[in-house]
């Protein structure tokens, strides 16, 4: 059985290619809309990524003190 941690992992990286293919797309078609919009998802991601170490961060000061 897969475990939650490896299980998130696998998650964040298939959105992140998701992200890489739908920008590479846009890319391909010249689309600006599409470019922008994949910029924009990317960019969510990886602050969501920031926000989520920082959340962890916390709870394991609060557990330590």
């Amino acid at each position: 059985m897969i475990s939650r941690h490896h299980l998130n992992r696998i998650i964040i990286i298939s959105f992140m290619v998701l992200i890489g293919f739908s920008l590479a797309k846009a890319i391909y078609h010249k689309s600006f809309m599409g470019i922008t919009l994949a910029l924009v998802s990317l960019s969510a991601a990886i602050y969501f990524l920031y926000i989520l170490a920082k959340a962890k961060e916390e709870m394991e000061a609060e557990e330590a003190a």
